[in-house]
């Protein structure tokens, strides 16, 4: 479950954002619309803990981010929300399988190695658990990282343009592949695109469609 009240951020530039109030049931599909500077990234952003609202609140699973320290939304982030994110920021010096583990650390629990590779195999990239991520093709990369994004079975995936430099057939099967981990931990999951082929592709999600200010 999200829920937005009041929403805003202002960027130390000076640019201002206003989000319209929302609320979205849990294991709803939500899609943010808009051009760029629209504030797609912001509100995702501002979801994951990663900004602090000006003004407002945003509500995930009971969990008001306002009532939350910093140090307290990056405990809350790591543990109930997966984010997958325009720049996967999947680290070279690290394994396919250390970069999972790293999930398990930001938690604060106990690495749990059967739980990474059961990520891995539902995502069709277990084999590669020894690469390096240099040696992965861009969609082997995007498996890695959502496997890493609902590691924890997450409350809320979030996505970032995750269909932005795909052609129609990856980008079709990367939504599938969302919706799909999305539907297994029973996530709610958000989508911020300007692509059209997404909403084909979701046609039962919710919209909320934002506009330059």
């Amino acid at each position: 479950m999200i829920r937005t009240r009041a929403l805003r951020y202002r960027y130390p530039a000076g640019t201002a954002l206003a989000f319209p109030d929302l609320d979205v049931p849990q294991g709803a599909t939500l899609l943010l619309h808009g051009p760029s500077g629209s504030g797609k990234s912001t509100w995702l952003a501002l979801a994951a803990g990663l900004l602090t609202a000006g003004d407002g609140d945003i509500v995930i699973g009971g969990q008001s981010l306002a009532a939350l320290s910093r140090a307290g939304r990056d405990g809350w982030r790591a543990r109930h929300l997966g984010f997958l994110p325009q720049k996967l920021h999947l680290s070279d010096a690290l394994s396919v399988e250390r970069n999972l583990a790293l999930a398990f650390y930001a938690a604060g629990v106990a690495h749990d190695a059967a739980s990474a590779r059961r990520a891995l195999e539902q995502l069709g990239v277990a084999d590669l658990a020894s690469r390096r991520p240099s040696q992965l093709s861009g969609g082997q990369a995007q498996r890695v990282a959502l496997a890493r994004a609902i590691l924890m079975s997450p409350q809320v995936i979030l996505a970032d343009e995750p269909t932005a430099s795909l052609d129609d057939e990856a980008a079709l099967s990367a939504l599938r592949l969302l919706a799909q981990s999305a539907s297994r931990s029973r996530a709610t999951l958000v989508i911020a695109t300007h692509d059209r082929r997404v909403r084909q592709a979701l046609p039962a999600a919710l919209a909320l469609q934002l506009d330059r200010p």
